[in-house]
This record gives C-alpha cells, sequence and structure tokens, in this order.
C-alpha cells in the first residue's frame, strides 16, 4: 500500500462484534478469562488493550517496520530504550537535541552510570572517534531540535553496524509521512506522537518502532513491567489524527516552504533555519532521505535581543505562544526559556542556539495570514 491508503488502513479491522468501522475504545483494565491462563489475548490493558494493538500496528507500517510500541509520552518512550542498557555502558548522542531528552540522558540515566556523549553529527566521522569498546547505541535526532541540523541515516547506520552498536532515531520532527528511518538502516525509531502523529494538540503519547524480533520482545518487556502505556482513548485520538497525517503533512511542508522564505528576506531576521534551502548544511541529504522539507522553521532575529523575541512572540495572533508541535494551529516557542532551558547556555549557544532564536511549528491555515502575522509581530521591534 502508498502512505496515505496505509494510514487510513493499515492495522485496523472493523469490530469483530459489531463491524465498527471505527477500532472501538476498549475502555477496561482487565480482562473476564474462562479458565486461568485461557483467555481472547488480553488479560491486564497495561499489558495489552485492543484500541492500542490497532495504533501500534498502524505505526509499524506507518515507518515500515514490524513491531510498534507506544507509551504514554515519547520521554517514556525514550525512557525504555535507555533501560536496555547496564551501567557502564556508552551512548553517543547529538549534541544539538530535544532539551527533554538531554535532561533525562543527564539528571536521570547518568545517576545510574551510563555515559553520554554529546556530538555534532553532520560528520560521521567525528562520531566514529567518539566510539569505543563500551559504546553501545547511537542516538540521532534529525531534523533536530531546534536547529534543524540535518543527519545522514544511511552513514549513521553503517558506521552503527560496523561497530556493533544500535541506530536510533527520534523521527519526530519529519514524521513517517517525510521520512523513514528503518529504511536507511537504523535500528529503532522513535516518535513524540503528541507532535505529528496525533496532530491535533489533544494526546499526548510515544512510540517505539522496531524490526528486529528479540529488541521489540526486550521493550516490550520494559513498557508492560515499567508501566508507561497509553490509555485507549488517547490511542482511539491518535488513529483518528493518523488518518490525515498525509494531507497534513502536505500542507505542512507547503505552508513551511512559503514561511521560510518569507523569513529569509525579511529585513529584521538575521538566520532562517529550515532544511529546504539549498544553502542549509546537508541539504543534499536531506533531499535523499526526506521525501519533503516539513513545517518546523527556527530564526534569529538581527542584534539577537532576547527582548525583541519576546515582543515578537507577544505580538503574534495566530503562531500561538505555546510548548510543543505538529498541531493543526501555528506555534512558537522560545527554546532558550522554554523547551531547552534544562541545556546550559554555553552549550546551547554551541550550536547557534542563541536568545533570539524563535522556533516555528507552521500549521495548516492559509499561509498568506500566516505571513500577515509575521509580519505585523515583526514590525513590534
Amino acid at each position: 500500500m502508498k502512505f496515505g491508503t496505509k494510514a487510513i488502513h493499515a492495522g485496523v479491522e472493523p469490530d469483530p462484534t459489531t463491524g465498527a468501522i471505527m477500532t472501538p475504545i476498549y475502555q477496561t483494565s482487565t480482562y473476564v478469562q474462562r479458565s486461568p491462563g485461557d483467555h481472547n489475548g488480553y488479560e491486564y490493558s497495561r499489558t495489552h488493550n485492543p484500541t492500542r494493538t490497532a495504533l501500534q500496528d498502524n505505526l509499524a507500517a506507518l515507518e515500515n517496520g514490524k513491531h510498534g510500541i507506544c507509551f504514554s509520552s515519547g520521554l517514556g518512550a525514550i525512557d525504555a530504550v535507555i533501560k536496555l542498557f547496564n551501567p557502564g555502558d556508552e551512548i553517543i548522542s547529538t549534541n544539538d537535541l530535544y532539551g527533554g531528552t538531554y535532561r533525562l540522558f543527564t539528571k536521570v540515566f547518568e545517576r545510574y552510570g551510563i555515559k553520554f556523549h554529546f556530538v555534532p553529527m553532520a560528520d560521521a566521522q567525528v562520531v566514529a572517534e567518539k566510539i569505543n569498546a563500551k559504546t553501545k547505541m547511537i542516538w540521532v535526532e534529525t531534523p533536530t531540535n531546534p536547529m534543524m541540523n540535518i543527519i545522514d541515516l544511511e552513514a549513521m547506520a553503517q558506521l552503527a553496524k560496523s561497530h556493533g552498536v544500535l541506530l536510533a532515531v527520534d523521527n519526530t520532527f519529519a514524521s513517517p509521512f517525510i521520512q523513514n528511518p528503518l529504511d536507511w538502516g537504523a535500528d529503532i525509531v522513535m516518535h513524540s506522537v503528541t507532535k505529528y502523529l496525533g496532530g491535533h494538540s489533544d494526546v499526548v503519547m510515544g512510540a517505539l518502532v522496531v524490526n528486529e524480533d528479540e529488541l521489540a520482545e526486550k521493550l516490550v518487556f520494559i513498557q508492560n513491567a515499567c508501566g508507561a502505556t497509553p490509555g485507549p482513548q488517547d490511542c482511539f485520538l491518535v488513529l483518528r489524527g493518523i488518518k490525515t497525517l498525509h494531507l497534513r503533512m502536505e500542507r505542512h511542508s507547503q505552508n513551511g516552504k512559503t514561511i521560510a522564505a518569507y523569513l529569509k528576506n525579511h529585513p529584521k531576521v538575521a538566520k532562517v533555519y529550515w532544511p529546504g534551502f539549498e544553502d542549509h548544511p546537508n541539504h543534499s541529504i536531506a533531499k535523499k532521505q526526506m521525501r519533503d522539507f516539513g513545517g518546523m522553521i527556527s530564526f534569529t532575529l538581527v542584534n539577537n535581543r532576547i527582548e525583541d523575541a519576546k515582543t515578537v512572540m507577544e505580538n503574534f495572533k495566530l503562531f500561538s505562544l505555546a510548548e510543543s508541535l505538529g498541531g493543526v494551529e501555528s506555534l512558537c516557542g522560545h527554546p532558550a526559556s522554554m523547551t531547552h532551558a534544562s541545556i546550559p547556555r554555553e552549550e546551547r549557544e554551541k550550536v547557534g542556539l542563541v536568545d533570539s532564536l524563535i522556533r516555528l511549528s507552521v500549521g495548516v491555515e492559509d499561509a498568506e495570514d500566516l505571513k500577515n502575522d509575521l509580519a505585523e509581530a515583526l514590525s513590534k521591534i
């Protein structure tokens, strides 16, 4: 099936009891058994739930994977991945990444003896130099949050395999519509389902997709044993959101292109970070591994004043100032004080995350209205 067909049909069957075309919300904590251990595959809803099963199967299909595993948040999914490892193990991560991931790595798991190296990943050789006998995984975001850096998935997969380590990819910014890391050799794909997959700013959820059976078995064990599982209502909402994922992503990408071009030519804007520009670092890699360039954009202001950034964001009418991204409505955020506040300033600025940087999640509204909103807000500085 092509992507749009998979988004609507993969993993989803009419309800066998009633024929309902939409997967029912199985709002139950437990399931009656005929005899101890004699049941229909469901015992307890932390372990399995039919609504969640349908969503997990659907997500696996969208990422061209075999196993989908859902969690109560994106960080819950990342937490499960790191629990694959032991004290003394080492993980190499991109140095430009979501602040919550950085916080989980450094404030939680480093306390248990897992060591993290944060390195730029534009060049695979830089990553290779950090690999040693204790390295167990490479953690990638591409595009990165919020600098929109592009990392070569094929090169990273070859590097990981040559050293016998896992490659995990946070694919949240791209979504499965734009990019499929498993196809390039990744072992684990992570999504904050909260974002583009849900698409309507009404669910918090995470997911992992893998191909390898033994790896899936370990992650499913952690999912059940640690209990960070989503409820059936949230799974239902994400299933509904995914049915329009391909349509939304086309519009997000179209609007993203329009807004990026507008900002690039604005006299009060210093830099615009969007992988669709030919002069964007690693644009050729983005063109190879992505089907489009999405609706995530970051930009900085002339003079780099945090006061100017605040003024712009306070004067938006359509770009709502809020955490998160990937919903149908346009959002803006200030990473230095919001999503990435847990990263020390000196570390943020090494990757270009300066005080005036504003991150946009361009929604599916009319692009002209969004341009007018930007023009009005920028006129206040």
